[in-house]
């Protein structure tokens, strides 16, 4: 096992804070393994980037020698994570919770050693909780301490309803820490109530509390809100390898060291002599193309990353799309469908010809054909068709 100061650097990579250090540091002089959770809520089938940002960190846990609690939490799901949300969001049925834990399991494992993971669902222990045990634990924490919390604040300021049952979720993730007798617990920076709510329990408990690490949020393709698919900014992991392929490679430059960080697995050695290289005059885009290949092969492997480049939405019918694919940033206040953005790229002379293409079928996105009900969110950067000839990397961005 490294010394604690090497295990700290590679702690510390892309970390937003770490609570309590000192215990960290206190834990990690003991030389034993350490049991490492973190919870993942299976709210949809599939995962994009931002959510792989505490998976590789987990992932770094492993090659420390630590053992890593892949939490999924089937129970906490069917509850809805409060963190962050303006309004009550509707609990997920255990079907479509089951569902997509399933989904969730196999993609973690092209990142995680899957010998060396343990998964659990708090289910287990949940379960078997009586409503006694359950008020005993809702015991532990008071409604005013609750109301601390920032978005549940702003709710109740607001006369925005907060249901009891949202009190309920971060009492729950607490209580998987006990379960589990974490020694940490690693989350997002929107999660440190949550995470801070498995120490106090721990102690409540008669354990040792857990310490604590924060990552960032990671910001989207636009390079300004949190990657999401609701706002079009995201990478899937299971997106087809061309199309994962052209949104890293059109990524902002502004953004690409920041994904180096918290989503490549070179070292920061190796990172900091790129960025000499790009001081010296090396062309951003052949790093981004270091990263795009990286990922590529990650989530589809080598052979994939060695051909992603002339894959879908890569390809012309006539043969590869060139080097200098022309590159069009387009200013609006707001999602534009993409008619609009056509004909304000120059892609086609008039809005009619947009909408006779679109009619016709001959309009792609990304590789893929779309109609005129698609919409180009604001952030979002794609590469597009239409008809035989006409290609452009259009990114529409705030004005």
């Amino acid at each position: 096992m490294k010394s604690v100061e090497e295990q700290l650097a590679l702690i510390k990579r892309g970390a937003d804070e770490i609570l309590i250090e000192a215990e960290l540091v206190e834990k990690l002089k003991r030389g034993q393994p350490l049991r490492i959770k973190a919870g993942f809520d299976p709210t949809a089938p599939d995962l994009h980037l931002g959510h792989t940002v505490l998976i590789n960190k987990l992932r770094q846990f492993q090659d420390l020698g630590h053992q890593v609690v892949f939490l999924i939490g089937d129970f906490t799901g069917m509850i809805g994570d409060p963190s962050g949300k303006s309004a009550t969001r509707p609990p997920l049925t255990r079907e479509q919770v089951l569902e997509n834990a399933e989904t969730y399991k196999t993609q973690v494992f092209k990142i995680l050693d899957p010998a060396k993971t343990e998964v659990a669902f708090n289910s287990t222990w949940m379960d078997q909780l009586s409503p006694a045990d359950f008020i005993r634990l809702s015991s532990q924490y008071t409604v005013a301490r609750m109301l601390e919390r920032d978005d549940f604040s702003k709710r109740y300021t607001s006369n925005q309803p907060i249901a009891i049952h949202e009190f309920l979720y971060p009492l729950v993730q607490g209580y998987d820490s006990v379960a589990l007798r974490a020694d940490m617990e690693l989350g997002g920076t929107d999660q440190k109530f949550n995470l801070l709510m498995g120490r106090e329990l721990q102690r409540a408990y008669g354990q040792e509390p857990q310490c604590i690490l924060t990552m960032p949020l990671l910001e989207g393709l636009d390079g300004v809100k949190k990657m999401s698919k609701s706002l079009g900014n995201y990478v899937g992991i299971q997106e087809a390898p061309g199309v994962m392929y052209n949104k890293l490679v059109s990524l902002p430059d502004s953004m690409m060291w920041r994904y180096f960080e918290l989503l490549s697995f070179r070292s920061m050695e190796e990172i900091e002599q790129f960025k000499r290289d790009v001081e010296r005059g090396a062309n951003p885009r052949d790093i981004k193309i270091k990263l795009a290949e990286e990922l590529v092969a990650r989530f589809h492997g080598e052979e994939a990353a060695a051909t992603a480049h002339r894959s879908a939405g890569n390809r012309m019918k006539d043969g590869e799309l060139p080097e200098d694919l022309p590159e069009i940033e387009l200013l609006a206040s707001e999602d534009m469908p993409i008619s609009s953005v056509l004909n304000k790229a120059g892609l086609v002379k008039n809005a009619a010809g947009a909408r006779d293409l679109l009619n016709a079928g001959s309009v792609k996105v990304d590789g893929e054909p779309v109609d005129r009900g698609f919409m180009f969110r604001l952030g979002s950067s794609h590469v597009c068709q239409a008809g035989k000839k006409a290609f452009a990397r259009i990114t529409l961005k705030a004005e």
